[in-house]
């Protein structure tokens, strides 16, 4: 069933063409194990070239005997690994971030090292329904927008989430049935971080107060927030085209008064997608930055500006919104 229900996510997304060449995130545990077990019963049928990538973050002690099990295993089903120790508490303390920010800037550098080694085209990482749900209940409690109601995707560029529509139990019970013994890490089940409060008292609770099918209806609302989240990037790009003036590397102008007689809604997007389209990404930017720009706007004061983040400065000109990188 489990398999079964891979190959349709890999179908209904797209996720793997014959002849891919494949870096699978492996880390020992039920979720990468699956994968790994799933793609290589596909190796053959669709060509694949599989690497496996797997990182020891030297804070557990069981840490070496997982990346033991895991090369065990790729040689015993004739898998290239490829292995790297990083001390993420070290990393984590030299530039001022938490420990699990470390641990996955550490995990994706990786991943893509041996992407480029192999001459790979796709990253498959083992994210499954529970890991989107948690993500989502995440952003939530952060206070995210309606984006952050998505979670996790099943694509995104170069990665890949095939088991993004199976719930973690009928994980666990693939490797039971497939005599697969997946190492367990422990720090799973210790309540230090966020996530694993999720996981392990707050999804409980909702489980055995109020939904016992949770799960599959918080993966549900992120799938309706994913379609109406399409249709508004439509929207934004479709209204952008009718706005923009020009469009360089360095900055972009948009007619500001076509600008403000958008919908609200559609033009706190607008400064979004410019942002990133300029930027390639809108970290930093708040809501409220959005609505400084936006009140600049109605006001339409020449020769005023904002400096929202410290990459870019948004100002009125000749009756023009410029978005500018900051020198």
């Amino acid at each position: 069933m489990v398999k079964e229900k891979v190959l349709e996510t890999i179908k209904k997304y797209n996720l793997i063409s014959k002849n891919d060449k494949i870096v699978v995130a492996v880390s020992g545990g039920p979720d990468s194990m699956c994968l790994l077990h799933i793609l290589l019963s596909l190796r053959e049928e669709y060509n694949l070239e599989l690497n496996v990538a797997h990182i020891n973050h030297m804070i557990r002690e069981n840490a070496i005997i997982d990346e033991e099990y895991v090369k065990a295993f790729c040689e015993e089903n004739n898998v290239k690994l490829f292995v790297k120790k990083a001390d993420v508490l070290s990393i984590s303390k030299e530039n001022r971030i938490g420990t699990e920010e470390a641990g996955r800037k550490v995990r994706y550098e990786f991943f893509n090292e041996v992407k480029e080694m192999t001459s790979s085209n796709k990253i498959a990482i083992a994210h499954n329904k529970n890991d989107k749900v948690e993500t989502v209940l995440l952003n939530l409690i952060r206070g995210t927008g309606t984006y952050g109601l998505i979670g996790i995707e099943p694509k995104n560029g170069i990665y890949i989430r095939p088991l993004l529509e199976i719930e973690r139990k009928d994980i666990e019970e693939y490797c039971k049935i497939n005599n697969i013994n997946p190492r367990i890490d422990e720090s799973n089940f210790q309540n230090i971080y966020n996530r694993n409060k999720i996981r392990n008292v707050v999804i409980p609770f909702i489980e055995k107060e109020f939904n016992p099918n949770i799960i599959n209806t918080i993966s549900r609302l992120s799938d309706i927030v994913k379609e109406e989240e399409n249709y508004f990037n439509e929207l934004v790009e479709l209204e952008y085209k009718n706005i923009v003036i020009e469009e360089t590397n360095d900055y972009i102008k948009l007619n500001l008064r076509e600008f403000n007689k958008i919908n609200i809604v559609i033009r706190k997007r607008l400064i979004f997608y410019t942002i990133n389209k300029l930027l390639g990404n809108t970290m930093g930017i708040e809501k409220i930055h959005v609505e400084d720009i936006i009140k600049l706007c109605s006001n339409n004061i020449g020769n005023k500006y904002l400096v929202p983040k410290r990459k870019i400065k948004v100002s009125l000109k000749n009756k023009q919104l410029y978005f500018e990188k900051n020198s």
